[in-house]
């Protein structure tokens, strides 16, 4: 028994690099280690008590299961591994896209932005205070007050009319239902993708106007030709009326002058 015991000890040994340092790939037995071991046992059974052959039948059904498995393991490395080209694929399809994700912080350049809410419930109000360095720059109401998302673009002004500087800006958002209650919301963002990084392990990442964001964050892709109309904030609005107002009143003078010149 102990020849046996050692004949089996020298197969795996041998299954292993003949003694030599194991890595953490060779401490894992394959199918050939098990074959080894295997013969090993055939070899060295007792002819006067040989093995059972139901027993053998058994080991060779393991055997066959270690291969099935061995095989499935190498098929899902290649599934792992065209997944992921093909995901990256997709990634690069987003260029010169418009995509929305949720999130509070964006970068602001200059140009208009695209800024939206999630809500999970009805809403009465709704509002969007965008933040620099801890103060409120400009203020946006929310006019869809439904369930779901929903977008509108931020003109780039201040609420006081003027244009707002660059930087990182913080989006504060309020929702409350006709009780006077929170109705729970997220704030979203929809930038245009200028580029995309293949390194990171996570699909890509994707560099947008707004910011870098994660492949797998993003909730939608849309063709620019889709952007919603400006939405500028109160002051600016009363500002523009202003000045339509005056600019009715000073035609109607000069209406009334030429008349006077008829007369």
């Amino acid at each position: 028994m102990s020849s046996y015991i050692e004949s089996l000890n020298q197969a795996a040994t041998a299954a292993n690099g003949k003694g030599t340092a194991k890595t953490k790939e060779d401490a894992v037995m394959g199918k050939e280690d098990f074959l080894k071991l295997l013969v090993a046992q055939l070899q060295n059974q007792d002819p006067l008590s040989p093995d059972d052959p139901t027993e053998f039948t058994a080991q060779l059904a393991q055997f066959s299961s270690l291969e099935q498995l061995t095989t499935l393991n190498s098929s899902m490395d290649k599934l792992v591994s065209s997944n992921t080209t093909s995901q990256s694929l997709s990634t690069l399809s987003t260029l010169g896209k418009d995509v929305a994700y949720a999130g509070s912080n964006f970068n602001f350049t200059g140009d208009s932005m695209q800024l939206g809410y999630k809500l999970d419930g009805t809403a009465s109000a709704v509002t969007l205070d965008l933040q620099h360095n801890g103060a409120t720059v400009a203020t946006l109401e929310g006019k869809d007050l439904a369930a779901g998302n929903h977008f509108m673009t931020w003109n780039g002004l201040t609420k006081d009319g003027a244009k707002a500087a660059f930087g990182n800006y913080k989006i504060v958002l309020q929702a409350k239902a006709a009780d006077g209650k929170s109705v729970a919301a997220s704030p979203l963002i929809k930038s245009e993708v200028t580029g995309v990084d293949l390194s990171g392990m996570s699909g890509g990442t994707l560099i947008t106007k707004a910011g870098e964001i994660s492949f797998n964050s993003i909730i939608g892709v849309y063709d620019p030709s889709t952007r919603t109309a400006s939405t500028t904030t109160l002051p600016e609005t009363k500002k523009n009326a202003a000045t339509v107002v005056n600019d009715n009143l000073h035609t109607v003078a000069e209406i009334t002058e030429d008349a006077k010149a008829i007369l």
